[in-house]
């Protein structure tokens, strides 16, 4: 069974920046793919980005050149945000995919404001 750990989320007013933090446990070997994705109340949660066992990133349009994924560790996962705007308000989440699972971490908030 495999667990994902959210940390990192907070408050910052835009234009700052943040870093959260995913950490899998309960699986032997490095995961294939792993993601962050965020959601707003209301809204279907949304691909931010994802990166590969070999290092690829993805990104959705709207926060490329501001965030970057990256994996450490093996299992560790990372999302630099900076330039942070309102519009990155939301519920972070981090997700795997193994064999048919979708596995989803509890969620870190990230609230841009002044």
């Amino acid at each position: 069974q495999v667990q994902l750990v959210e940390t990192g989320g907070g408050l910052v007013q835009p234009g700052g920046s943040l870093r959260i933090s995913c950490a899998a446990s309960g699986i032997i070997g490095t995961l294939r793919v792993m993601a962050w994705y965020r959601q707003i109340p209301g809204e279907q949660r949304e691909l931010v980005a994802k990166i590969t066992k070999s290092g690829e990133a993805t990104y959705v349009d709207s926060v490329k050149g501001r965030f970057t994924i990256s994996r450490e560790a093996k299992n560790s996962l990372y999302l630099q945000m900076n330039n942070l705007k309102p519009d990155d308000t939301a519920v972070y989440y981090c997700n795997t995919v193994v064999g048919t699972t979708t596995y989803w971490g509890q969620g870190t908030q990230v609230t841009v404001s002044s």
